[in-house]
């Protein structure tokens, strides 16, 4: 705990069973309460090795849901359990877990209720190996949705995030896209409802074990990232009347 807050890491996970014991180990437990793994029906060991390492809180999803599923799973559980702050670190090890503390100072101190790991701010993400295209691509629809929300983001697109109970219960996170973009449509509620979001620097790393989606997932993902962007300017604007802004 923090300021007796109570900390919840969860972790959406899917064909994670190579990564997940090391992502695991570099939770710091001083601070972190509660860790909630979410399998996503994965064809390899991950429940078995979530077993075997002592994760308390395991969820298994029948059939794959998708990352969006995924997280809706992992955000009811911890608020089920009473957190307070709850921190989405994926168990591939792209993202360092040391930027955990940071992250919920942040919160418990009641400087923001939003913090996000940035791959943009400084120059971590082509330092640890993303792709040109895919930083380009990240580069190109942050601008225009910057523009569209009128905020000032250096990334959208990172998984790395840490919320207030609070915010989680403000917004309607379970309406959301089963798929890729819910992270981007979170980020549209959380704007619409007027909660600032913080963001770090956030070294990452990619290799063979870190997630990644094909081209044509990544076409369709860029769409619809365009698409909510695009809904969250007409509703702020009054010409639109999305569900995805309803409580």
């Amino acid at each position: 705990m923090i300021d007796k807050k109570r900390i919840v890491v969860v972790l959406p996970a899917y064909n994670a069973d190579n990564t997940l014991e090391m992502t695991y180990k570099k939770i710091p437990f001083d601070i972190v309460d509660d860790v909630i793994l979410v399998d996503d029906d994965s064809k390899d060991n991950t429940i078995k090795e979530a077993k075997k390492i002592g994760i308390k809180y395991i969820i298994e999803h029948n059939n794959n849901l998708g990352y969006g599923g995924n997280q809706k799973s992992c955000y009811n559980k911890a608020l089920e359990i009473g957190g307070d702050i709850i921190i989405m670190l994926h168990p591939d090890y792209q993202y360092s877990p040391k930027l955990l503390r940071s992250m919920c100072y942040l919160l418990a101190d009641g400087a923001y209720e939003v913090v996000i790991g940035s791959r943009i701010l400084g120059k971590g993400a082509l330092k640890g190996g993303m792709p040109k295209y895919k930083y380009v691509a990240n580069r190109v629809l942050t601008f225009c949705q910057n523009i569209l929300m009128n905020q000032k983001l250096s990334e959208y697109h990172t998984g790395y995030r840490a919320f207030t109970s609070n915010v989680l219960k403000s917004i309607n996170y379970n309406i959301n896209s089963n798929d890729f973009v819910f992270d981007n449509q979170m980020i549209a509620q959380i704007f619409y409802l007027n909660f600032e979001i913080a963001e770090i620097t956030c070294p990452t790393k990619y290799f063979k074990e870190a997630s990644s989606i094909n081209l044509i997932r990544s076409i369709k993902y860029g769409i619809g990232v365009m698409w909510v962007a695009f809904s969250y300017f007409l509703q702020k604007t009054g010409l639109g009347n999305f569900k995805i802004f309803k409580k």
